[in-house]
């Protein structure tokens, strides 16, 4: 696949704090792209560099096979987390003015707009000033202003801040739709559920480096947990009594009859190993390897540990306290 945005060992410094060091990452070309991390990670100082606010310390961008340049602003679509509209103006005159300013001749910008306008149901603000349009209607407008020129590149960061779940759904079909249409979309965001239900590849960068890329499947494929989860029936046994060095509970539950258990398998073992210690004793029901969601992996790779090993770690040492 064609990458269309490299980052090539990318650095920025500023005064005590390095923002990033030498973080490289591909963007394939009609894809979009998680850029993850944890607040304070580097995150929006690499998205700055892209879009030319600020240069690298060290490194280079590169943009559909060219060194990065001036002449690349209107090949790129920029929303950023921090909203900003002038609030005195009105919406349609603020829109093509921004338009205009992005390449777009002014009968072109308008009827572009009024199009848009109308799927966003925001024409009834057309006249309006900004500073009369909801929160949630402000930041359609600016998305709208951010894809009109179809740049080549987008760049999304925090896009469903502050919007209500129908909204969300509207935005989350048209940036596919954008995606199909031939952009190639940057989106930054702590929402790991969407990331799961948008994203192709993604980048997490912690503490200033990329620890983590790759396409989305494969990741989750990568990161499988060797933690099952069993129910059974007719339990003859305590669970507890089952397990030793090889295996890990990690929560249990029951409800009536049914037992629930979360058990990790050690590395060196296998789930015949722990069907072999649990059916002499119980009837089950089902059994199934847990997939990590995106969540878990970032939470993993930041930490160290999937969230259900540091929830049974705290319980165990709640227990140890209480004895």
């Amino acid at each position: 696949m064609k990458v269309l945005l490299k980052a090539e060992n990318i650095s920025k410094d500023y005064s005590n704090h390095r923002a990033l060091n030498k973080v490289s990452m591909e963007v394939p070309e009609q894809s979009i792209f998680g850029l993850l991390g944890p607040n304070g990670a580097g995150k929006t100082t690499l998205i700055r560099i892209i879009n030319q606010i600020i240069g690298p310390d060290q490194g280079r961008i590169i943009l559909d096979g060219e060194p990065l340049r001036p002449g690349h602003v209107h090949q790129i679509g920029y929303l950023p987390e921090e909203r900003g509209l002038y609030k005195k103006m009105k919406v349609g005159e603020q829109a093509v003015y921004l338009s205009r300013l992005k390449g777009i001749k002014g009968p072109e910008a308008r009827n572009m707009l009024k199009s848009w306008f109308k799927k966003f149901d925001l024409l009834p603000w057309w006249d309006k000033k900004v500073e009369e349009l909801s929160k949630g209607m402000q930041q359609k407008v600016q998305f709208i202003i951010t894809v009109l020129h179809r740049p080549k590149l987008l760049i999304f960061d925090e896009p469903f801040s502050g919007f209500d779940p129908i909204n969300v759904n509207l935005l989350k079909q048209e940036i596919l739709k954008l995606r199909d249409d031939g952009a190639t979309i940057i989106f930054s965001t702590h929402n790991m559920g969407s990331v799961e239900e948008l994203c192709d590849n993604i980048a997490l960068i912690n503490k200033s480096e990329k620890i983590l890329e790759g396409e989305v499947d494969k990741i989750k494929k990568e990161f499988t947990s060797s933690i099952y989860e069993i129910e059974v029936t007719e339990m003859r046994k305590p669970v507890e009594d089952l397990l030793d060095e090889r295996f890990r509970l990690i929560s249990s539950s029951r409800k009536n009859s049914t037992y629930s258990f979360r058990i990790k398998i050690g590395e060196d073992y296998g789930t015949n190993e722990l069907l072999s210690e649990i059916l002499p004793v119980a009837q089950l029901i089902s059994f199934k390897e847990l997939t990590p969601s995106m969540n878990d992996i970032f939470i993993k790779k930041v930490t160290g540990r999937f969230p259900q090993e540091r929830v049974a770690d705290m319980d165990q040492a709640n227990k140890n306290q209480i004895q």
